[in-house]
């Protein structure tokens, strides 16, 4: 039974993780030899701050359907776990697959191997394809080179050419800010593509003056194909370091506006329930118009992913 409390709702960001570990095997990524041990949960340490007693529940595709009709979330985008997984997407595949209705798949791929702009094509052709997410290594200072590397604009000309969802989690040291010089370049590029930047691109809250939506956040305002998820990540740095999420999400609308914010959950990294995630971003939309709300928890997610390009089937 659907909570009829709840606002219809949109995740824009929830990492599917099976429970058949035959089907789907998993292969996690190996850590350092002396990294300090992991937290309990899916993976380990939650992203974020996980509080004190994380509660990570594994969000198989069944049991993920159960809780968004609970919460009333009508669809959601399925985006690859790259620490359990890598770059094995078939599980995000397979479940948007069989649920064209309710799942958008975003691929997690390797920005610089040769291989990933034919195998974005070749997914567009097969599978009901809304997005795809680059990785690569960092440098000793935090930066990024892979995110506009001439290897992986080919995948950014495929992605271009269907009209798919770039979704980026560009973090360095000090959060996103760095990127930002290189995002425009790439969205004046590449003007077909709608960038989703996961988690805000993490502004450091704690710096005094607009909770670090600082001056490289303005500088993306005029950018319209750029958009930013508003996850658990956020509201658990809120919540561990006493910051307050309704302002700083009131801030990031009166940038950016509502039509280029939506809501994700994260869960599968995130520590939580996944109805405390639904009740924790709820909550923090407090100063919100009911219009703003509408568009944050369901409209702009649906706009950008399940447009999904001319790889989304019908």
């Amino acid at each position: 039974m659907s909570d009829s409390s709840r606002p219809l709702l949109f995740d824009a960001h929830a990492h599917l993780v099976a429970d058949d570990q035959t089907a789907y095997p998993r292969k996690p990524m190996q850590r350092a030899a002396n990294a300090p041990p992991r937290m309990p949960g899916v993976i380990g340490t939650p992203g974020g701050h996980h509080g004190p007693t994380p509660i990570n529940e594994v969000p198989d595709v069944a049991r993920m359907l159960v809780w968004m009709k609970e919460e009333n979330v009508d669809g959601a985008v399925a985006v690859q776990k790259r620490m359990i997984y890598r770059y094995d997407n078939s599980y995000i595949l397979d479940s948007s697959d069989q649920h064209p209705d309710i799942f958008s798949a975003v691929v997690i791929l390797d920005a610089e191997d040769a291989g990933t702009a034919p195998l974005v094509r070749q997914y567009v052709k097969h599978h009901g394809l809304a997005g795809v997410r680059l990785f690569g290594g960092r440098e000793p200072d935090g930066s990024m080179p892979w995110l506009n590397s001439p290897m992986a604009l080919k995948t950014w000309e495929v992605a271009n050419e269907f009209g798919l969802v770039m979704n980026l989690e560009v973090l360095s040291v000090g959060g996103g800010g760095p990127s930002v010089p290189a995002l425009i370049e790439l969205t004046k590029q590449y003007p077909n593509v709608n960038i989703a930047i996961d988690h805000l691109l993490e502004p450091e809250m704690e710096k005094s003056g607009h909770y670090g939506l600082d001056e490289n956040f303005e500088a993306l305002v005029p950018w319209k194909n750029i958009s930013f998820k508003w996850t658990s990540i956020n509201l658990d740095i809120c919540r561990e370091e006493g910051i307050p999420a309704d302002k700083v999400l009131r801030r990031a609308v009166d940038l950016y506006g509502a039509d280029r914010l939506m809501w994700g959950s994260d869960i599968g990294t995130s520590s939580g329930t996944y109805k405390d995630m639904v009740q924790r971003a709820l909550d923090s939309a407090t100063l919100l118009t009911e219009d703003e709300k509408r568009a944050l928890f369901h409209d702009t997610g649906r706009r950008i992913f399940q447009k999904g390009g001319s790889g989304r089937r019908a």
